[in-house]
Formats: C-alpha cells, structure tokens, sequence
C-alpha cells in the first residue's frame, strides 16, 4: 500500500486546512483508503458528514502521518466505509442520521442517535423533513435452545448517563451484548453552528464532563491552528498541567469503581478521597474543581499563583504517599484478583482494529498516546513513559490506569519545575477568510478528535467532536462474551466509556 501522503497529493488539496493535509479525493480514492484500512495498514481518527460532504481522518502509525481525505458535492450517498470496515459503522450511521447522507452498502441501516423524537430528520442536513412517529428499535435477533434475554436500562440504578444493555445469555454466560446509545443527545454539532469561538469553546468542554479540560484542549489547538495563532508559551504549560491533574483524578475514581463493582469497598473509599484531593486543588489552582472554562482560543482564561502551585505540590506528595499502599492492597488481595485476572479479555488484533485509545488499547498491547506519537507541545519537552500491556483483561486495564498515575505525578512536577513566566493568553486575529482547523489531544480515555470550519467572520461553520468512546462501545460488547452476567460490571466500568461524548 503507498503511504498516505501519496493518497492526500492525489487529491485537490483544500487550502487553509492546518496543521494536517486534507485532499478533496473522487469516490475511487475513496474506496482505496477503505481497503487499506481494512488491510490494517491505517487507523480510522474520524469519520464525520456535513450536508453534501464527508470527511474522514487516517493516521499511519508507522510514520506518524495524519491526513484528511472528503468526498464533496454528494447528492444523496456515498460508498460506505463500513463494509470493508467495521470500525467505521456507527460512525456512518451517525452520518444519516445528522446529515441525511446514506451509505451505500451498510452492513447495518438500523438508526443509531436517532430514537425517532427529534421531530424532523437528518437536522444537520439540506432536507429536515418532518420526522415520523418512532418505531421500536429492532435489535439483532436471536437463536439458541435455553437462551433468554436480560435488558438493563437506559435508566440505571446509580448516578450514571443513560444507555440500554440487551444481554442474550445461556444461563449466567453472556453470548451476545448489544448497546442502543444516543440517549444523552444534546445537539452540540447543530449549536456549534454559528457560535463565536468564545461560546464553542464552551460548548466544546461542556460535551463529556470528565473530559472538560480534553476538549477544551483539543478545541482550542484546532481553532489555533486554523487561525495560525501562537499560544504564549506559558499558556502551553498550563494546560499541559490541567490535563494531567484531569487524567489524575479520573484514574484515581475509576481504580477504586472498579474495586467497587467486585464488592472491595475499601479501595473504592480510599481512592474517592485522593480523587477529592485533586478536584479541591484544582479548585485552589483554577478557581474550578473540573477546571471548566479555563483553556480558551489563545491561551488559558486563568493563571496559577503561589498559594495554586502549593496546593499542587501538597498534593503530589499526599499522593505519593497514600497511593502506594493502596496499589499493595489491591495486588495483595487475592479475592479482588480472582474477579479481575482473566476477565473481559480485549485481544490486541481487534484493539489495532478498532484503533482503541487511552488505557484500553494499551492494556491491549496498541502503545498509541498522542502526547508521545504526535509530541504537542510541551510533552516534546517532557520525560514520561507511556505503559503497555498484552493482556488485555480489568486487571491490565488497572494497571495501565495505575501507571498512569504514576506518570501523571511526575508530569506535574516536571511542570511546576520548569513553568515559565509570561503572559497566559494572546488576541484572536479576524479571520478574514474561511479556515479549517483539526488536533488531537490525549483525553483520560484516549486521543480526542475535534475538527473545526470558521466562516471569513470567525464564526464556527462546522466542527465535530470525536470521542474515544465511538471506537470502545464496540469493543466492550466483544469482551463481555463468555463471561457471567455478574461480571459485566467490572467490564463496563474497565472501559469506562462516556455517554455523553459519544452522544454528541
């Protein structure tokens, strides 16, 4: 397969488009990038629609190469990508039903965040027809002696978003787990639409909550990008600073959930409490627990004064000391470990597959970490380690998460160290003309696309957001398989996939 450059140079370059190539391709170079994702020779970033175009982003991992590749002035469909690559289909089935573009070719044409009640179709689209009365969603069928089915949600028990869980077991051994999402559906691509950078960018780190400083993040390199906008260098630190205590804090709530859901109390209650210690300082960094609002176009809306940088080295060494036993508790427990050792087993083939970022595909052996593959600034200038792991089962994706930890306390000192001074925000320019900005950024979950269009005002015309979650939800029906029932909890909350940011 040729290198995909040679695809993107094929192409009619789209001017204005940064940091990465984007190439108007014909439906033939279409296809081509299909088979060589199904050839595994690229990964699938993102597959989004407009109107009348579709865009789909490829990374070559061997090269580090991203580009963008669309198919324009499409009238009603376009070859589908999910027939030569299953990654790529719920991603398609989003398309239809924002857009109204249909795939030619799907291997599944069953609606996915349409439920039927927005009151007309494809919103996104040229043609808002007025939407029919909902049906009953058909999920696949069935067929087995002994075999019953167990539907969980989409409201659930604990304080926790919305999704269905439609299990088909053989006793207590699950045999088929089939997700409907789309319940948290927000329409963040339709407000987008028109929204000044200020507003987006609020709209951005508003759409999964445990990833505001992610998507904010990632919203705001895009927007630079587009407008080619220098970001003062202690802005750049800043936010490296934010993301690594959101990554803190979120790993340190999922290892002791995870603990939870196999009925270990004592790990769920201590890492509740270390997790506290990094919202309160982040709270006393960033003036906000989550640090919404706090990375904007230009810089960062905040600064970090003496009494925030005390706060955090207070923490990292509060930190260093409690977090050790709890890793020997776990590890040492062997009741914990008989429920984590083996279960929910993501092989390495279908994690390279699925493109599967963050703590699930490197627990499945893919060591993809954009921090380290595509080096945005400051991680060029940082000195961490990114964990892997074979096995694939909760127990590794526990470990991944508890490395991470580690990593994470020696990034932010690092950062303290070498935090420069200056000022932590710079002017947009006017746009003038119409732009196209794209990043990616490595969420808690994993790499966060977003891509953006400003109109010759600098308005938002376009963006998509892109969350880990679309390329994990499947892989989590694949390793519930030829577990128990009881253990899907462990599953789910290893994945620890987001609603919200799938459901746009």
């Amino acid at each position: 397969m040729p290198p995909l450059i040679d695809l993107i140079l094929q192409g009619n370059p789209v001017e204005r488009h940064r940091p990465w190539p984007c190439a108007i391709v014909d439906q033939t170079g279409w296809v081509a990038a299909a088979g060589a994702l199904a050839d595994g020779h690229w990964t699938l970033l993102g597959l989004w629609g407009e109107a009348n175009a579709v865009h789909m982003a490829l990374l070559e991992e061997s090269t580090a190469t991203v580009g963008i590749v669309r198919l324009q002035d499409l009238e009603n469909s376009y070859p589908s990508i999910a027939q030569y690559h299953p990654p790529a289909l719920r991603l398609e089935r989003a398309i239809r039903d924002l857009v109204g573009l249909e795939p030619q070719d799907i291997p599944d044409p069953r609606p996915w965040l349409d439920h039927g009640r927005w009151g007309l179709r494809s919103p996104l689209g040229q043609r808002n027809e007025a939407q029919p009365n909902a049906r009953p969603y058909e999920f696949l069928p069935t067929e087995g002696q002994g075999l019953h089915q167990i539907p969980v949600g989409p409201v659930h028990a604990g304080i926790i978003e919305p999704g269905h869980f439609r299990f088909t077991a053989s006793g207590e051994t699950v045999v088929r787990l089939e997700k409907r999402l789309g319940y948290a559906h927000k329409g963040i691509e339709a407000l987008m639409a028109g929204a000044t950078l200020n507003r987006a960018v609020q709209i951005a780190d508003r759409t999964s909550g445990d990833s505001t400083v992610a998507y904010a993040f990632a919203f705001s390199r895009a927007a630079e990008s587009a407008l080619e906008l220098e970001v003062p260098p202690r802005a750049i630190w800043l936010r490296a600073l934010m993301a690594e205590l959101e990554r803190l804090a979120n790993h340190l709530g999922d290892i002791g959930a995870i603990c939870n859901d196999a009925a270990f109390a004592l790990m769920h209650a201590h890492c509740a409490v270390l997790r506290e210690r990094v919202l309160r300082a982040a709270n006393t960094a960033f003036g906000h627990r989550m640090m919404r609002d706090c990375i904007v176009p230009g810089g960062t809306a905040t600064d970090l004064n003496d009494e925030g940088a005390l706060a955090l080295r207070t923490l990292i060494a509060e930190i260093r000391q409690r977090f050790p036993p709890l890793v020997e508790l776990y590890d040492n427990t062997a009741s914990l470990q008989d429920r984590t050792v083996g279960t929910g087993v993501l092989k390495p083939a279908l994690a390279r597959q699925y493109g599967a970022g963050g703590y699930v595909g490197r627990a499945s052996g893919r060591s993809f970490d954009v921090r380290r593959v595509l080096c945005y600034p400051p991680y060029d200038r940082l000195s961490f380690e990114v964990p892997v792991l074979n096995e694939g089962d909760v127990n590794a994706r526990i470990w991944i998460r508890i490395r991470e930890v580690e990593q994470s306390l020696s990034l932010v000192e690092q950062i303290l160290e070498q935090l420069p001074d200056g000022l932590v925000r710079t002017g947009i320019p006017d746009a003038r003309h119409a732009r196209e900005g794209v990043a990616l950024v490595e969420g808690f979950r994993g790499d966060i696309l977003v891509w953006l269009c400003l109109t010759g005002d600098g308005r938002i015309d376009r963006c998509h957001l892109r969350d880990p979650s679309w390329f994990q939800w499947p892989l989590l029906e694949a390793v519930i398989e030829g577990n128990i029932v009881a253990d899907f909890p462990l599953c789910n909350k290893s994945f620890n996939c987001s609603y919200s940011g799938h459901d746009l």
